[in-house]
């Protein structure tokens, strides 16, 4: 089965139920098992909602979601409530003569690992056969009425909006409606450091004859997605997608193509390449891809170096270097509560080679817990998420390939770039940073609007889960621009799970006191 699925089969004469999940968690799939009952559907909401499933949180989830922002394959905030990992079936019996469920049984039908070599004779060969896969891929989920894409500038959403538009005309089909991240200017020219951005968007949208849809992010949608209860899966992991849904639903959109994976598959950049080739032995290779960077040979080593020590160093270098800083690690859990709960350890990403860093990336669970949110969100306004670049055909093909397809000298992400010669224009083809400031101002300014609102609420009416939180530390990042400025990921995590606004079905829950 190559689709995105979440589906149970009953045997009747067996008495057994087959659950099933796709190979990398397009779908969602929960379920609680306990005194004799199993319970599933596609909502944490809906499990927790039938009768004996108890809403009590998963201290673990909650001290893990407050300090990081780690992901769990069958973890979720509500101790009654798993999820079926990705690429897993689940069997249950019901057992005689009570009619009740046995011990839910675990099997793991597809593994990145097993995927097979693939080896061609020539650099357009590998790319003439990455673009028919991707194609198809597309093809594949144009289904199923109005379709939309995104379109940030960059080469994954960017080939996906143009391959669909493509194969929806040769249809005879209107082309996806685009949409964007960006901020619509009102026919204002952008900030000249935003040019290039708008830019991109433009020469796609271009390219095809789309109709853009800017997303503008206001202190008022972002009250609205802070208010909304961070213990489920929801748009928080990415508050932009708010605005594109709202414009989504009232368009009809009912299929979102989304380039969400490509970076760990046909168009990663090939890191951990030179560490591998140190490590085995092909020092002539090393020393050419050296010589190729132009640079000097004690900072080309010094980079390999690094990364041997830690995949994730150079990166963390990179972002001194363009002025971004590192990212905040900083706790707003309450410290008696961290004091007694263990947090989840992130999955280890050290790993050296091209093939087993896009392991290490696809067993961290961060695609699953993204597009969980987004089928959360989405699915009450009726948009289905889709994302062609995490095709189980696409992804064995990029896991099988030789490193050097992804990067050579200079040039990384060279595979996609190669395939896609003749679709996307060359300024968006061969444009290297993934820098996005217009989007980002745009992104914080929204959440300083929403701040003083969401303060006055807390002042007014403690939210039912401060106990799990620093509230001290909170209220002083609320009040400070340099606090929040250097934990603006936990705060708004801090911020989104502390339910300002009470839900209904919560109202059970209890807290510890502080």
């Amino acid at each position: 089965m190559l689709g995105d699925y979440a589906f149970c089969v009953w045997d009747a004469a067996k008495r057994t139920l087959f659950c099933a999940r796709d190979h990398i968690g397009a779908r969602p799939f929960y379920y609680a098992a306990a005194n004799g009952r199993f319970v599933f559907a596609s909502a944490v909401e809906a499990v927790l909602a039938a009768p004996g499933v108890p809403d009590a949180l998963d201290e673990t989830m909650v001290a893990t979601h407050l300090g990081s922002i780690v992901a769990s394959d069958v973890r979720t905030f509500f101790r009654a409530v798993s999820k079926l990992p990705p690429g897993h079936a689940l069997t249950i019996q019901a057992v005689r003569p009570f009619d009740s469920a046995g011990a839910p049984r675990l099997q793991r039908h597809w593994l990145p690992e097993h995927a097979p070599l693939v080896r061609r004779a020539s650099d357009d060969a590998y790319a003439e056969q990455c673009l028919e896969l991707y194609q198809c891929s597309v093809r594949d989920r144009l289904r199923g009425g109005t379709v939309g894409a995104h379109v940030s500038g960059g080469l994954d959403s960017s080939s996906v909006a143009v391959l669909a538009a493509r194969e929806s005309r040769s249809q005879e089909r209107p082309p996806p409606v685009a949409f964007t991240w960006l901020p619509d200017l009102d026919d204002a020219p952008p900030q000249p450091a935003h040019t290039q951005e708008y830019a991109l968007v433009d020469a796609v949208c271009a390219e095809e004859g789309l109709q853009i849809c800017h997303g503008a992010l206001t202190p008022e949608i972002m009250l609205d997605v802070l208010q909304l209860d961070g213990a489920l899966p929801n748009v928080l992991v990415h508050p932009n997608e708010e605005v594109v849904q709202r414009h989504a639903q009232a368009r009809k959109v009912r299929v979102l193509l989304s380039g969400w994976g490509g970076d760990e598959c046909v168009s990663f950049s090939g890191r951990a390449y030179w560490a591998q080739l140190l490590l085995s032995g092909r020092w002539w290779k090393l020393a050419a891809e050296c010589r190729a960077q132009d640079v000097p040979a004690w900072r080309f080593l010094g980079g390999v170096g690094l990364e041997l020590l830690h995949p994730s160093l150079p990166v963390a270098l990179r972002r001194l270097r363009e002025g971004r800083g590192l990212p905040a690690r900083r706790w707003l859990a309450n410290p008696e509560f961290v004091r007694r709960t263990k947090p989840l350890a992130a999955k280890s990403q050290r790993a050296i080679g091209v093939r087993n860093t896009q392991l290490a990336l696809l067993h961290a669970g961060h695609l699953a817990q993204r597009m969980e949110g987004w089928a959360a969100s989405g699915g009450p306004r009726g948009i289905e998420y889709r994302y062609p670049l995490l095709d189980r055909r696409l992804l064995e093909f990029a896991l099988g390939l030789p490193p050097e397809q992804f990067v050579r000298g200079k040039e990384r992400r060279r595979l996609m770039r190669n395939a896609l010669r003749a679709v996307l224009p060359p300024e968006v083809r061969l444009h290297g940073s993934k820098l996005d400031p217009a989007r980002s101002e745009a992104l914080v300014d929204a959440i300083r609007g929403a701040l003083p609102t969401i303060r006055a609420q807390i002042e007014a009416q403690p939210p039912r889960r401060a106990g799990y939180v620093d509230m001290r530390a909170l209220r002083k990042c609320l009040e400070d621009p340099a606090e929040f400025r250097a934990r603006p990921g936990p705060v708004i995590r801090a911020l989104s799970f502390l339910d300002v606004l009470p839900s209904a079905r919560a109202k059970g829950e209890t807290a510890p006191s502080q």
